[in-house]
């Protein structure tokens, strides 16, 4: 089997809903999360080797693939989710859009914290604990959304114990 190529440095990426908030407790958004990344692995733009979503943030490890900046896809992928997020509450009349009400000039709601967070993942070994700690991450005290790891729908953790990628878009790191 091949494994990672680290020359082109997987990233470890997390993504945070403003003020932490849990919008991400109902599965409609955690599913616009599913539907850009499996749009970005489709086009070819990136290559998923793991993520969680959790109530108010998702994790992941992700490569961005040659001829692609991680900037632009990056912004594609928390532009689209917002506007996704936004259209499903607008068109709900869903009341929780008031809590993301901003005070912007470039926005009128603001579903994302700004900066998320990007480490280059320079060794298989730094690689492993993101791997783990997002498979982890649903087990912890303060969540308590699963008791095993391949428990939790929203998480690439069953991909990696069963080998079915229900998602269409995950890569197992050791090719």
């Amino acid at each position: 089997m091949a494994t990672i190529n680290f020359d082109y440095h997987p990233q470890f990426f997390t993504a945070t809903i403003l003020e932490w908030k849990h919008l991400l407790r109902d599965n409609e958004f955690k599913d616009i999360i599913i539907k850009s990344l499996k749009f970005l692995s489709d086009e070819g733009s990136v290559v998923v080797y793991a993520f969680v979503i959790m109530p108010n943030h998702f994790h992941m490890i992700w490569q961005i693939q040659d001829g692609y900046k991680r900037e632009v896809v990056q912004q594609r992928l928390m532009k689209f989710t917002a506007q996704q997020i936004k259209f499903r509450l607008l068109d709900s009349k869903n009341p929780l859009i008031d809590a993301f009400l901003v005070n912007a000039k470039d926005r009128k709601y603001q579903f994302w914290e700004r900066n998320p967070l990007s480490v280059d993942l320079w060794s298989p070994k730094v690689f492993i604990q993101k791997l783990d700690y997002i498979h982890n991450n649903p087990l912890q005290p303060k969540w308590k959304l699963a008791q095993f790891p391949e428990d939790y729908k929203y998480s690439s953790a069953r991909f990696y114990i069963t080998g079915e990628d229900e998602f269409g878009f995950l890569r197992h790191h050791m090719g």
